[in-house]
């Protein structure tokens, strides 16, 4: 991956220090025994580190610019449900990924937001070192304090490769992570609607 092929603006890389990272790198591979020398690891610690400029790009993402404006009045105080947002994430407690589906509803309160807007919302918080509970957190808190909504919900399903490779070896575990806010934590029949209609049709998650 290179950076000219990043083409989010929003998610440009600046805080990844890669000669650093690819040393490091280097270094690793040496110490379980590998020979960097070799046709296929030559390049590896270039690869790896310029990866991470993407993977964690959500660290230097500009808030302002994912949402980019795209806040408009409108005249709606149904539910607005985003549903099976794909998102990749790595574990901070072993740096494996994390891979799951993301369904995201508010009840506006006289705004709403741009529907790409939501998914770039995910995605900023997913490209970082994390923990599912706080990345569910973190979205739905994000988004009630920019739309003052209503109330807004956030369920989050995933698979751990930390609990699938090692460890455990647990391949079929799925975790599910919720956060609620106004209206969904209040009322459990919106909290229910908002349940049923995620369920509704739910794809298997799948690695």
């Amino acid at each position: 991956m290179e950076l000219d092929d990043i083409d989010d603006i929003e998610f440009a890389p600046t805080n990844v220090n890669v000669p650093a990272a690819k040393k490091l790198v280097l270094d690793l591979l040496k110490a379980i025994g590998e020979d960097p020398e070799r046709e296929g690891l030559r390049n590896t610690p270039d690869r790896v580190a310029r990866m991470y400029t993407e993977l964690l790009s959500g660290y230097t993402a500009d808030p302002q610019k994912v949402v980019n404006s795209a806040l408009f009045e409108v005249k709606y105080d149904e539910m607005v449900i985003v549903r099976d947002i794909e998102f990749y994430s790595l574990c901070e407690h072993h740096m494996l990924p994390f891979v799951g589906r993301a369904h995201v509803a508010y009840i506006p309160d006289g705004k709403v937001l741009g529907l790409s807007k939501i998914p770039r919302v995910v995605d900023m918080y997913a490209r970082r070192l994390q923990v599912q509970e706080r990345m569910t957190r973190q979205i739905a808190d994000f988004l009630r304090d920019l739309l003052k909504p209503q109330g807004v919900a956030v369920v989050v399903e995933a698979m751990h490769l930390c609990s699938m490779m090692r460890g455990v070896k647990k391949h079929d575990a799925r975790m599910t992570t919720s956060a609620m806010h106004g209206a969904f934590r209040a009322n459990l029949a919106t909290r229910q609607e908002f349940l049923d209609n995620i369920s509704r049709g739910a794809k298997p998650l799948q690695i």
